[in-house]
């Protein structure tokens, strides 16, 4: 069967020494490989071993709090059994499978959930395990597949679980469709020991839905659970010479011990499953996908028919398995954990079903005269469908001042840009592409009246051409303007319009930001949990589609605000870890403009917790991207972030001066918010140097303007206002 090209990472254990070599398969044959070592505390893992059982049996409460804590300790265990050559590859890799040889000493540490700061090991790559053992082994023949596969399903042998029945039936129902392709038999009466050691052999692919028993006190008597009883670890070992064994065993089943009563795993949950993968293994099995535990039914079946669609689609079955994870994430959230719950052991690599061919048609041979004229013809007609429909316009030139517009947008030459763009809409109003690089233009600058304009321009024209993707985007853009300028209601209308639109076109991109601005609408009016729940529903649609540079970078987006949520819960510690988060990927994307807001509120933080200079590094940083920028709106806040800092540092002259610097630009470019900020901010100021009339005047202005735009910051500055009768 044909193979994907995969990553091999090798682990050897030599007491507490971890040695370690990392390559792809066609580097496997070179004359010498390069491998790292570091020294491990194994005390340490097997620590952080059990808070991740422990941590993956509460996961289903769905607690942001305790995933943040499955994050941190996975990304510990990342951080104490990687080296650094190996961690840089992995991070660096464009391979999609990852197969992970591991002694069989390593095998209690949960792989899989390794977390790299962005994402787990199994929802980044397609990733297997292979296991080095010392157990000697006769030679094993593989089997080796045909044009047809054949698939036994054993669903339900106890009696007792009509999950597990419906289950099996549904795999049956859906790859009958399949054929050709796939033969499926279904059994799920009578299935005794003898039926299985009969029969197991004639089939290329077995999937087992039942339970699946572990007999501390005598391990090889472990196994599946059948009518008669166990189908055992020794039995699976003794079938393991003669015919070939299933190229494939999934065994979809829970432990019958009591803790899987609760859907629980125990400390020792790597080992269980290991023991039933290894004895299949051992005799001849190439693949081996198990669960360690048991999970909502609706999920277990979700699973298994992804990782069926895709099998028989011709994907290898590391990406089967991984979108099977990914469809969890998708329908049940990631903090559910249930993506989690499966290990595959075997190459990710391989492809059980070829995918099919091609049909080449026959070639006809012209006369070299027809040939050159055909394709003439046809260089110019494919010109001619590309201008139509894949440039924004039919005029070539007007395409290339937009090109150099994106690009004066790019270095922050907004005045230049926009002068290009007016050209641009002089020579075709009909030019989609130029109105929101217009409006952010005007917005940089400060000036929210055209900024506003051109997105309603944006959001018209869209209409008209029946765009909803664009639509939704000018919708997102507007409500943002005016939440800006503190209208919370009319911002609330057009992302709620951006939403419902963005949903009805399938447009996950769109539908992702509009819950993010609803996120930070919500945070402005304090309504955090709500926020985190909308932050939530946003990441993972972008997590999942990451590859997507403009879906890491609203990932990198829905980090920042999820730290800004802890942060105004005044929970700094995890604010400060999602503000790192976010600028992580905001550099690797370049992105100027989310950094600088990046530095402003990781300074904020650190400002919270007393650390002084390095939040004014932090603030000075992100100073500096605005200043070359000219971001005006941007630095108007950046100031009267600038002046709280010196404030609270007792530093009044150079207090004073940043929040007079923000209030001359918050009142050239008009922005309400900053300017009550402002004037707030100079009313405290004079309330600690004494100066009572002028502290009073510009409180009273700042009154004045959030009586308008935000009636919470009102009722405060109005008993501030009070307090200095």
């Amino acid at each position: 069967m044909p193979q994907e090209i995969t990553l091999t990472l090798e682990i050897i254990r030599e007491g507490d020494i971890l040695k370690m070599s990392i390559s792809e398969h066609k580097e496997l044959s070179a004359t010498l490989r390069h491998y790292s070592q570091h020294k491990v505390d194994f005390r340490e893992i097997d620590r952080l071993c059990q808070e991740v059982t422990a941590l993956l049996n509460k996961a289903n409460l769905k607690d942001p709090s305790l995933f943040r804590s499955l994050e941190k300790t996975t990304h510990a265990l990342w951080d104490h059994l990687f080296t650094r050559p190996v961690k840089e590859k992995l991070r660096q890799s464009l391979n999609s499978n990852l197969l992970l040889e591991i002694d069989e000493e390593l095998i209690f540490i949960p792989w899989e959930l390794l977390y790299d700061g962005t994402n787990f090991l199994s929802l980044e790559f397609n990733l297997g395990r292979l296991v080095r053992t010392e157990s000697k082994a006769a030679p094993l023949d593989y089997r080796s597949l045909g044009q047809v596969s054949k698939m036994l399903i054993l669903a339900n042998p106890t009696n007792d679980l009509k999950a597990a029945y419906l289950e099996g039936l549904n795999i049956k129902t859906q790859l009958d469709r399949k054929r050709p392709n796939i033969r499926v038999d279904f059994k799920s009466t009578n299935i005794d020991k003898l039926y299985v050691k009969k029969n197991i052999c004639d089939y290329d692919i077995v999937h087992f839905a039942g339970h699946c028993e572990y007999d501390y006190n005598n391990p090889k008597e472990s196994g599946w659970v059948l009518s008669d009883g166990n189908f055992s670890t020794q039995d699976i070992l003794r079938l393991g010479s003669g015919l070939a064994l299933p190229a494939l065993i999934f065994s979809n089943a829970c432990h019958s011990a009591p803790l899987s009563k609760e859907c629980l795993i125990d400390m020792d949950y790597q080992r269980k499953s290991y023991s039933l993968a290894s004895a299949f293994l051992f005799s001849g099995v190439r693949h081996y996908l198990g669960s360690i535990r048991k999970i909502e039914d609706a999920a277990s079946l979700a699973f298994a028919k992804e990782f069926y669609h895709n099998l028989t689609l011709g994907k290898s079955l590391g990406a089967s398995l991984r979108l099977a994870r990914i469809k969890l994430v998708k329908d049940y959230g990631i903090f559910a954990t249930h993506w989690a719950n499966y290990l595959l052991y075997g190459d990710p690599g391989f492809i059980l079903f070829k995918p099919k061919p091609v049909k080449i048609k026959k070639r006809i041979v012209l006369p070299k005269k027809w040939v050159i004229r055909s394709l003439s013809i046809l260089a110019l007609t494919s010109v001619f469908i590309f201008l139509c429909f894949f440039l924004p316009t039919l005029n070539p030139n007007t395409y290339i001042l937009f090109l150099r517009s994106q690009a004066l947008f790019a270095k922050g030459a907004n005045q230049q840009m926009i002068v290009m763009g007016q050209r641009i809409i002089a020579k075709d109003k009909s030019f989609l592409g130029i109105y929101p690089m217009l409006a952010d233009a005007y917005h940089k600058l400060g000036d929210k009246d055209n900024a506003i304009k051109y997105s309603f321009d944006y959001a018209i024209l869209a209409e008209k051409k029946n765009d909803l993707r664009s639509q939704a985007s000018a919708d997102t853009s507007i409500g943002w303007f005016y939440q800006l300028d503190g209208d919370y209601a009319k911002a609330k209308e057009f992302y709620d319009k951006a939403l419902n639109l963005s949903r009805k076109s399938k447009d996950k991109l769109n539908e992702a930001i509009a819950l993010r601005k609803l996120a930070v609408w919500n945070i402005d009016n304090k309504n955090y949990d709500l926020a985190l729940e909308l932050l939530t529903k946003s990441s993972e649609i972008n997590r999942q589609r990451q590859y997507l540079k403009e879906h890491r970078h609203n990932l990198a987006c829905d980090y920042f605000n999820i730290g800004l949520v802890f942060e105004n819960k005044n929970d700094f510690d995890p604010a400060e870890e999602f503000y790192c988060k976010s600028r992580l990927l905001f550099e690797k994307l370049n992105l100027k403009n989310e950094l600088s807001d990046c530095y402003f509120n990781l300074g904020e933080v650190y400002l919270f917790k007393k650390q002084y200079q390095k939040a004014l590094n932090s603030y000075a940083a992100g100073l500096k991207i605005d200043q070359v920028g000219g971001n005006k709106l941007s630095l108007a806040s950046d100031y009267n972030m600038l002046g709280e800092l010196y404030l609270e540092m007792d530093n009044f002259p150079e207090a004073e001066t940043n929040f007079n610097s923000a209030l001359a630009l918050a009142e050239g470019i008009k922005s309400r918010p900053d300017i009550a900020a402002a004037c707030r901010n100079l009313g405290i100021l004079y309330k600690k140097t004494g100066k009572k009339n002028k502290c009073m005047e510009y409180l009273r202005r700042a009154e004045e303007i959030y009586g308008i735009i935000d009636p919470l910051t009102y009722e405060e500055v109005k008993k501030e206002i009070l307090s200095l009768d």
